[in-house]
């Protein structure tokens, strides 16, 4: 018996009854398509942090307030790669915890305590700031006031108009670079540079709009306004206490030894002694960056094995049928038998039924899993894995050998005469 008439056999077989071809076929579809796409969102998420993180440049460095010892506060940012921590250590002497204020800022421009520090740039921000302009209204989700610096130690330059300037910090200009979102919500079509917006009553000028960013998962990086450090204190936040520094190194290879600088400068100030708490945090963009893909690729593994259960499941399901196949089908097999179809024939059938009822399940699940990464969730776009792919068809062959064996085994040892007396 030739390998096609093996093939029609086997595809007469699987026609023959069409529904349970379908469910056991839709068993491997669904796990080759949880499979393909759980990583796929898993990728994405992880690219999507990343570039967030990559916004603020590989050799830049963030120090927030961690007020040691008393709860609350500290500029809303998380556990730094590599920083000093403090709130909630229980390990050596408690100091009195200080804001970061403009003269630590200051303080850390010391080129000869600080040789690996590029610049310097000392920020206050105000959240949920309500903005307005001809009539139209939108709440700007984070005013930033700072240096000039700060464009590109964020790595945000400007896309039209220009930035502010150190003369525009000096005499408190109420001026403002402002996102993309920030400028569509307000000016719609029109050329915001050179217009008015009026921020919980107080008027500005806006001198540029910077490049688009793009989304981070739920957070929008263009719905934001960048003004500078005095206007933002004399108009809305007050002469209180910085919310963070941001602190760019000459260069990447540099970043340790500025944070090393930077933590010996503000030691000083904070008068942290080496067994008492800091009173801040600094967050290192190159370690939390790597802190982050190693994290998400551990559970990017962790979704993938999740999904693969299904999979296993399918698997299962194609044992079942196809036992129930080989019980329906004895007398047929017992005919074949006894007028000359060798064994081999009768075995490669039954796993050939088995294998095009996965390869089918993998294919149709490879196409699904296509189509749903053209989809946006959660404000991550998936992102395909062409191993992930590889492995869930590979897998899903593999299931239809490995699991269609036994069942085809057992057609093949049947007895001519056994199988023509079964009823």
């Amino acid at each position: 018996m030739s390998r096609l008439e093996i093939l029609r056999f086997a595809l007469r077989g699987l026609a023959a009854n069409k529904l349970r071809s379908f469910l056991t076929t839709l068993g491997i579809l669904i796990g080759v398509a949880a499979v393909i796409l759980l990583v796929a969102f898993g990728e994405g998420a992880s690219q999507s942090i990343q570039q967030s993180i990559q916004r603020l440049g590989a050799n830049t460095l963030t120090v927030s307030a961690s007020f040691a010892g008393g709860g609350g506060g500290g500029g809303g940012f998380g556990g730094g790669g590599g920083g000093r921590a403090a709130g909630g250590q229980n390990e050596g002497p408690r100091t009195q915890a200080r804001p970061l204020t403009l003269e630590d800022a200051r303080a850390l421009t010391d080129r000869e305590q600080v040789p690996s520090v590029r610049s310097v740039s000392p920020v206050v921000t105000a959240n949920a700031a309500p903005a307005v302009h001809e009539g139209a209204s939108h709440t700007i989700a984070q005013l930033v006031g700072t240096y000039p610096s700060y464009f590109e130690a964020t790595n945000k330059p400007v896309g039209s108009g220009t930035y502010f300037v150190n003369d525009d910090v000096l005499a408190a200009r109420k001026v403002m670079v402002i996102g993309r979102t920030v400028a569509e919500e307000l000016f719609g079509t029109a050329d915001p540079v050179g217009g008015q917006i009026s921020v919980s009553g107080v008027p500005f000028t806006v001198i540029g709009v910077l490049k688009e960013s793009g989304s981070s998962g739920m957070q929008d990086a263009d719905d934001v306004a960048v003004v500078p450090l005095p206007a933002v204190q004399q108009s809305l936040t007050g002469f209180g206490a910085l919310g963070s520094i941001i602190v760019q190194a000459t260069g990447a290879d540099t970043t340790d030894s500025a944070q090393a600088e930077v933590t010996a400068v503000l030691d000083q100030r904070h008068g942290i002694t080496p067994a008492g708490v800091a009173d801040y945090r600094i967050l290192n963009q190159a370690t939390l960056q790597e802190t982050v893909s190693s994290t998400i690729g551990i559970f990017t593994a962790l979704l993938g094995a999740v999904a693969a259960i299904s999979l296993l499941v399918g698997g299962i399901g194609i044992t079942n049928i196809m036992l129930v196949t080989v019980t329906e089908r004895t007398r047929e097999i017992g005919i074949r038998k006894a007028i000359g179809a060798p064994r081999s024939a009768i075995l490669g059938q039954f796993l050939l039924e088995a294998t095009v009822l996965s390869l089918v399940g993998g294919l149709s699940g490879v196409a699904i899993a296509f189509a749903g990464t053209r989809f946006t969730i959660a404000g991550i776009s998936p992102v395909l894995v062409p191993s992930s792919i590889a492995l869930a068809l590979g897998v899903s062959v593999g299931i239809g050998l490995f699991f269609g064996g036994y069942p085809a085994n057992r057609a093949a040892r049947l007895r001519p005469i056994e199988a023509l007396r079964h009823e």
